[in-house]
């Protein structure tokens, strides 16, 4: 449980900087700071996926609250306008806890109201739920929705569009607020007077959104005001949903989100209390596509993108045991492969995919790899897989888009003008930040682990030429790979090898040739590369993505867009990138007690950020320079699962080893337990 108490709600500057959020399963969220003053566009109480997991459209803003004691009105709500903020509900806030879902505490002349708000699993549903404990007579709760009706990365601003009608018909209300919108509301209540009014209410400002150099004002629309007579009964509840529900089910589906909840944690595979609290936050990003099952790469504004879905698939799916659901995007990525390219995103609008990356279909591998390592499920990847992989080796080497293909030394090149096809992808207008055309160091490493992983495939099915046409072009790659990106200068590995030209960038892309499953570097080697990037790019929350003593880096992320993408990859932390770094440290200390001691620690560092910024979560990057401050998503999909997989496959147990022994096309449905079996916490190392 997270709690902060009522010096924290007072404070506008801390309280405004820790953000909630509750998903749904299929790409819909709600959203807001634990306070409830909005500072996103994307802040709100319903954010449905109209087209799971994308169309998402923010239908209800937030519920503009009062409780009404003996007459005397006493407001709870909080929102910033142009020079003020009013009301100032937190001055009344005793308390907001994670338990497991938000909750908000007032005290009101000796009362206290607290409100409970969650998603409800599998569908555009939320329940809030208000309790007066204590004397409740002549208690009123006035309810005012404000409703916006739009995009999730748009504003809504006063129109004459807008239909001041709504129906209500046995405790449930309908509002279709526009023409041919693409969903009605309802709010279910439990036996609340209502009263048309019809409002606008102008000029709200969004904090983040100024401090992103993007559209921070907002106005929002009031058709009704609900009131509930808490003396006659001391629990108010509305739901808030695209489907039509009743209220006086809140209290099942609370039951069975409580349920689910502690499921999810149940699926830790240790005790220790951060792989518990990463296991929970690791299934908020598991949403449906179709039938099957995709990633949503971080909370508030990514979609499922290729390139995240494969790294963060061990860690969400693998090491917390749910192998059907790897198993289920690994299916559904597949067959979107074409020209030998994964897609890289799923547009929001449902737009054809977009294939312009070329690590995220090397990824493909590695996830693939790592799901037989766990399950030992042959028989699907030989059935649903292998042809696809086959062919995607096919196009790597004859080339496909944007310029990748294999070259006559066994490497793979990329890039073409204007195009960012790496992890570094930064882009604004037609200023591609970090271009790394040529052959980026990962992309070998990935590239050469993905054969490898081809050829032991190739064996296990028995198609043995292809074996050793795989071993030999890994063989291949690893000579010329040595050969050109070896910097012995500086003893580490160049980011960029393109020709003649060799950038010796110190960036955290080199860590990737020692941290594979099919390392492209020796053990001496890979050490050499460990220290390096150490000494220059690690922090307690991450890698840098540049050395802070090259002359581009940026070691604070702000300002507008143009600025953002100017420090995204040039010095801004990744947290991500903590995973492969431990992978390799522990490995090139061949696993030693204290080096797994040590992994450990880092790890801990991050319980405090999970009480930081997005609550229960790891945001998706940290400014360059200390003292690290959060930024970008609050939520972010390859941070979980890489701290996660880390923390499972490399400081407590050796997860899956040897599970890739079961018989040829056999689906053992194995999912390891090692419950029991691994120490609680890094102090028994």
């Amino acid at each position: 449980m997270i709690r902060f108490g009522a010096p924290v709600c007072a404070s506008l500057d801390l309280a405004c900087r820790k953000e909630w959020i509750e998903t749904n399963g299929l790409g819909g969220f709600a959203s807001s700071t634990i306070i409830g003053l909005n500072t996103r566009r994307y802040h709100g109480l319903l954010t449905a996926a109209t087209n799971p997991p994308v169309g998402r459209q923010l239908l209800l803003a937030k519920l503009e609250e009062t409780l009404v004691v003996d007459g005397r009105r006493y407001e709870l709500s909080c929102n910033r306008y142009p020079g003020a903020v009013h009301p100032q509900g937190q001055l009344l806030q005793v308390e907001f806890r994670m338990d497991p879902f938000p909750v908000f505490v007032w005290n009101v002349e000796g009362r206290t109201l607290e409100k409970r708000v969650f998603m409800v699993h599998g569908e555009n549903t939320t329940v809030v739920e208000y309790e007066l404990i204590g004397a409740a007579s002549d208690c009123t709760l006035e309810l005012r929705p404000l409703i916006a009706f739009r995009d999730y990365h748009s504003t809504t601003h006063c129109n004459d569009s807008i239909q001041n009608s709504f129906h209500e018909e046995d405790g449930l209300i309908s509002l279709q607020p526009y023409q041919g919108g693409a969903a009605t509301l309802h709010l279910a209540h439990t036996g609340a007077g209502i009263l048309s009014t019809g409002h606008w209410y102008r000029n709200f400002e969004y904090d983040i959104e100024r401090e992103r150099g993007l559209d921070f004002q907002e106005d929002l629309y009031n058709p009704l005001v609900a009131s509930f007579e808490l003396h006659a009964r001391p629990l108010a509840v509305v739901v808030a949903s695209t489907t039509r529900k009743e209220a006086r089910s809140a209290g099942s589906l609370r039951a069975a989100e409580i349920a689910r909840r502690a499921a999810a944690i149940a699926h830790a595979p240790c005790d220790n209390p951060l792989v518990k609290e990463l296991t929970a936050a690791a299934s908020q990003f598991i949403v449906a596509r179709g039938q099957l099952k995709t990633v949503i790469a971080g909370y508030h504004w990514f979609s499922d993108w290729g390139r995240d879905t494969m790294i963060a698939l061990p860690g969400l799916t693998l090491v917390t045991g749910r192998p059907e659901i790897a198993r289920d995007i690994l299916n559904a990525f597949s067959r979107h492969v074409d020209q030998g390219m994964l897609p890289n995103r799923f547009p929001d609008a449902g737009e054809p995919p977009e294939y312009n990356t070329v690590d995220a279909t090397l990824w493909f591998f590695e996830a693939v790899r790592s799901y037989l390592q766990y399950t030992g499920d042959y028989g699907f990847v030989e059935q649903h897989l292998y042809r696809a992989l086959a062919g995607i080796i096919d196009w790597h080497v004859k080339g496909t888009r944007f310029g990748i293909r294999m070259e006559s030394d066994g490497l793979l090149r990329c890039g073409e003008p204007g195009s960012q096809l790496t992890w570094m992808d930064a882009k604004a207008g037609d200023w591609v930040v970090t271009p790394r055309h040529g052959k980026p160091v990962e992309i070998q490493a990935l590239w050469y682990n993905a054969l490898r992983v081809m050829a032991d495939l190739a064996e296990r099915f028995g198609d043995t030429a292809s074996a050793a046409r795989f071993q030999t072009m890994a063989e291949h790659v690893r000579t010329s790979f040595t050969q050109q990106f070896w910097n012995d200068a500086v003893r580490c590995l160049y980011d960029v090898v393109d020709g003649e030209m060799k950038d010796g960038s110190m960036r955290p892309n080199q860590i990737f040739a020692a941290s594979l499953h099919h390392p492209i570097l020796d053990l001496d080697h890979s050490a050499l590369v460990v220290e390096a990037v150490g000494r220059e790019l690690f922090t307690p929350v991450g890698l840098r993505s540049l050395s802070p003593f090259d002359p581009r880096y940026r070691g604070i992320y702000e300002g507008d867009p143009w600025h953002r993408d100017g420090a995204y990859h040039q010095g801004t932390v990744w947290p991500w990138l903590t995973g492969p770094y431990i992978t390799a440290y522990v490995r090139v200390h061949q696993g030693s007690k204290e080096a797994k001691a040590q992994a450990a620690r880092w790890l801990e560092d991050f319980r405090g950020h999970m009480s930081e910024a997005g609550l229960g979560q790891i945001s998706e990057i940290f400014d360059g320079d200390a003292p690290h401050r959060p930024h970008g998503c609050i939520a972010q999909a390859w941070s979980v699962s890489e701290l996660l997989r880390a923390a499972v496959e490399d400081i407590y147990t050796a997860v899956g080893q040897g599970a890739g022994s079961a018989a040829k096309g056999t689906s053992t449905g194995y999912r390891p337990n090692f419950k029991g079996l691994l120490p609680s916490g890094p102090e028994v190392l």
